[in-house]
């Protein structure tokens, strides 16, 4: 049976590097894929390598990077939510929390993938996080899908213990590296693929293996 995944993220990029080869994975299965992306990272320092945007051409330009990322990976239902950048801790929880479980009731999916709640370094991140978290504890337990974080805060392991999901996206790469490169503005997405040649077996070591926390409800709360 085909599952139906939903994955909230707050930026535009940060699909790419952490989850696009596991979702080119589900894509290939079969599975529904929806991608909920909070806001446009229309704050973002990066403007390209060499700059070809602006604060003001900013959000547009992420916008097509981000569509271009979604149809590498092959993801067809891109939600954007139309939150501000780096603004996602001080937003109206009801209305940050309500568009998520607004997705969830609409959706009803199996699995949700976000980022760990106080050990993904950005306030964003962990914001993001937060919410899916909160968006979900008020589901009645039965309907509570799994849920699948990323983490790569300092010294996260020590909190939260080592991940329980390691996903070979080897297969996928071609995916996952379109995604990444589709972020053109995006100066870590240049400097690792754009000026490097990588050799494949760095391109799989690297980029190879993606890696989660299932999200222990009712055993530890998040930071």
């Amino acid at each position: 049976m085909n599952k139906r995944i939903l994955v909230v993220l707050p930026h535009p990029d940060d699909e790419a590097f952490g989850v696009s080869g596991t979702l080119a994975r589900h894509v290939s299965e079969g599975d529904q894929v929806t991608y909920a992306c909070l806001t446009l990272g229309e704050m973002g320092r990066n403007m390209g390598i060499p700059p070809f945007a602006n604060r003001i051409t900013l959000p547009d330009i992420r916008k097509l990077e981000l569509e271009e990322s979604c149809r590498a990976i092959g993801i067809q239902d891109l939600r954007m939510l139309g939150f501000h950048d780096k603004t996602i801790e001080f937003e109206d929880r009801e209305r940050l929390d309500g568009s998520i479980e607004s997705l969830l009731n609409e959706l009803t999916p199996s699995l949700v993938i976000t980022f760990y709640p106080g050990y993904s370094v950005h306030p964003d991140h962990d914001a993001c996080g937060a919410a899916v978290i909160r968006a979900i504890e008020r589901l009645p337990e039965e309907r509570r899908p799994t849920v699948h974080c990323m983490a790569f805060s300092k010294n996260h392991e020590q909190a939260i213990g080592r991940h329980d999901i390691v996903n070979d996206v080897k297969q996928f790469l071609p995916q996952k590296l379109a995604s990444i490169r589709a972020h053109r503005s995006q100066f870590q997405a240049a400097e690792l693929l754009g000026r490097n040649e990588l050799s494949d077996q760095e391109l799989q070591e690297r980029f190879g293996t993606e890696r989660f926390w299932s999200y222990p409800f009712g055993k530890q709360k998040q930071a």
